[in-house]
C-alpha cells in the first residue's frame, strides 16, 4: 500500500504524530453543562475518548456557577436545565432567556441566532449592521437559514414573554451580546478614538475604517488576539451606553476604597468599576490608616529608601551599622536597600502609620527609626564598636568615614599624629582604620593602614618634599617622639 503525502519531508518530520483531540482545546462550557445534567459533574466514570484538561473544566464549571447553572457542588440547577433545554452554547442561552423579558422573545432570538453563527449577515464588525442585513434578506439563502434557528431558539422562550421597555435595536443587540460575553463591554480609552479596554481587563482595538469608531461604549461579541499582540482585534460589537453596560455586567459590578501608592503619593478614593473599567471615583477625605501606611510602604519599595531624608547623622549611623554587620557578622542588622525595604514595617511602623502622604517621609527622624533595628546590647555598644569620632595624639577628635565598611577611614593632619606608633583599631580591635594622612593645607599626602611602616619609609620623603614648603609646621626626624600639633609656629615679626 502506498501513501502519497502533499507536504516535504523536512515538514513532516515535525508534525505531531496525531491531531491534538478536539477536547484538549475547544470552550468545554457545553460539555461541563451535559455532565451535569447527567449527574457527573466531573466526568468519573464515562468511558471518553479522551480526558478532559482539568484547568479548562475548572473554568467552564467556574462560567457555568456564574450563569446560575450549577451549584457549589457543580449539580445542574433548574436554571441549568433551561440553559440546557435552549440547544446553544450556556452563555448564548443565559443571553436569550434573560434577554428575553428586556428586548422581546423575537428580537432576544434573532440577535443570539446571529451570535452562535457569528458570520450570518456578512463578515463586518458591525451586529446591528448584520441583523438589519438579515431582516432585509440582503442574502435570501443566510436569511432562511437565520429565521430557522430564530424559529427553533423562540419554542424554547415562553410565549407570554412580555417586553417590559422597549429598548432601540442597536441597544438590544447590545444587550444581548453584552448578556452573552459581560466580561467583553468594553469603553474607549479616549473620546473618539478606536482603542477600548474590556471589562475582564483585555485591551481592544477596531479593525481600521470601522464604522464603530467612536463609540464610547461596545459589546463585543467577537474579539481575537494574534499571539505577541497587545490588544485584541474585535470582529463583531454592539454600540451601546454605560447604563445598558451596567446592565449586561451587573455581575460584574463594585464599589471598593483604594489607598495606593499611585504618580509617585497616595492616592485614596473610593471607586465604581465595571470589571476593570473604572467609572466613577471619589477622594477620600479620611482614609483608613492602615490603608495609608500599606501605600506608603508600596512606594518605599517602588521607588526606594530615597523617599526619606538622608541626613547627614542617619547616612551616618546607617554606615556605622554596616559596618559592625561586616567587622562582627550577621547579628548585627543589614541595612542594605533590599533589607530596609523588605524590613521596613519593623524599624519605620509607626511613621508609617501617622504618616499620610509622601511628603511627610521626608520628615521621618531616620536616625530614631534605624536605631529600632538594634537589640540592647547593640545600642549599648554601638559608639564603642564603631565610634563616630576618634581622638588623635594633638587632641582633637576626627570624625571616622565609614563609607566603605570594609575599610574605615580617618583622615587627619600628619603633624596630629605625631607621637602614635600604630594606627587606632576599632571593632574590639578587630579592624584597623586607614589612615588619610593630609599636608596643612589638608591635601592627602599618604595613605596607610600601617603607621610604623610608613614613619620609617615613607614618612622621610613627604618630609624632604613639604617642609620647604610648610616651614611653619613642623618636621620632626623621629615623628615617633615628637609632639603633635594642630597650629602652626607664629610668623616672626
Amino acid at each position: 500500500r502506498e501513501v502519497y503525502r502533499c507536504w516535504s519531508e523536512a515538514a513532516h518530520e515535525r508534525l505531531a504524530p496525531q491531531p491534538e483531540p478536539e477536547i484538549a482545546t475547544a470552550d468545554l462550557t457545553g460539555f461541563a453543562l451535559e455532565l451535569a445534567a447527567w449527574g457527573t459533574p466531573d466526568g468519573a466514570g464515562l468511558a471518553l475518548p479522551d480526558p478532559p484538561p482539568p484547568a479548562a473544566l475548572a473554568v467552564a464549571r467556574e462560567t457555568l456557577g456564574t450563569l446560575g447553572a450549577v451549584d457549589d457542588d457543580g449539580r445542574i440547577t433548574a436554571r441549568g436545565r433551561a440553559v440546557a433545554a435552549a440547544g446553544t452554547h450556556p452563555r448564548l442561552a443565559r443571553a436569550l432567556l434573560d434577554g428575553a423579558p428586556r428586548v422581546g422573545a423575537d428580537r432576544a432570538a434573532e440577535v443570539v441566532a446571529i451570535l452562535g453563527e457569528n458570520t450570518l449577515g456578512g463578515t463586518g464588525d458591525d451586529l446591528p449592521a448584520r441583523w438589519r442585513r438579515l431582516r432585509d434578506g440582503v442574502d435570501p439563502a443566510a436569511t432562511a437559514r437565520w429565521r430557522t434557528e430564530v424559529r427553533r431558539l423562540r419554542a424554547a422562550l415562553p410565549a407570554d414573554d412580555a417586553e417590559r421597555k422597549r429598548l432601540p435595536d442597536d441597544l438590544a443587540a447590545g444587550l444581548i451580546a453584552g448578556l452573552a460575553y459581560p466580561e467583553r463591554l468594553a469603553r474607549t480609552r479616549r473620546p473618539g478614538g478606536s482603542a477600548y479596554l474590556m471589562a475582564g481587563g483585555t485591551a481592544a482595538e477596531l479593525t481600521p475604517g470601522s464604522g464603530l469608531a467612536g463609540a464610547a461604549w461596545l459589546a463585543v461579541a467577537v474579539a481575537d488576539r494574534s499571539p505577541g499582540a497587545p490588544a485584541a482585534r474585535v470582529r463583531l460589537a454592539a454600540p451601546i451606553d454605560e447604563a445598558t453596560a451596567r446592565e449586561a455586567g451587573a455581575a460584574l459590578l463594585c464599589s471598593g476604597r483604594e489607598v495606593a501608592w499611585t504618580g509617585g503619593d497616595v492616592v485614596a478614593r473610593e471607586v465604581d468599576r465595571l470589571g476593570a473599567i473604572e467609572l466613577r471615583e471619589r477622594q477620600l477625605t479620611a482614609p483608613e490608616p492602615e490603608l495609608v501606611a500599606a501605600a506608603l510602604l508600596d512606594g518605599l519599595r517602588q521607588e526606594g529608601p530615597g523617599l526619606l531624608r538622608w541626613t547627614p547623622e542617619a547616612t551616618g549611623l546607617r554606615r556605622r551599622m554596616a559596618f559592625c554587620r561586616q567587622a562582627l557578622g550577621g547579628d548585627w542588622p543589614d541595612v542594605s536597600d533590599a533589607a530596609l525595604l523588605d524590613r521596613a514595617p519593623d524599624w519605620l511602623g509607626p511613621e508609617l502609620v501617622r504618616a499620610r502622604r509622601r511628603a511627610d517621609l521626608s520628615r521621618v527622624d531616620v536616625v530614631a527609626a534605624l536605631r529600632r533595628l538594634l537589640d540592647w546590647r547593640q545600642a549599648a555598644r554601638l559608639d564603642e564598636l564603631a565610634p563616630e569620632r576618634l581622638a588623635v595624639p594633638s587632641g582633637s577628635r576626627v570624625r571616622v568615614d565609614y563609607a566603605d565598611p570594609g575599610a574605615p577611614v580617618l583622615a587627619v593632619k600628619l603633624q596630629e599624629t605625631f607621637g602614635w606608633r600604630d594606627v587606632p583599631r576599632i571593632a574590639d580591635g578587630r579592624v584597623p582604620v586607614l589612615l588619610h594622612l593630609l599636608s596643612p593645607a589638608g591635601r592627602p599626602v599618604a595613605v596607610t593602614a600601617d603607621l610604623a611602616s610608613f614613619w620609617r619609609t615613607g614618612y622621610p620623603q613627604v618630609r624632604a618634599e613639604l617642609r620647604g614648603r610648610y616651614p611653619r609646621h613642623p618636621w620632626p626626624e623621629d615623628p615617633t617622639t615628637a609632639e603633635p600639633t594642630r597650629r602652626a609656629a607664629p610668623r616672626r615679626r
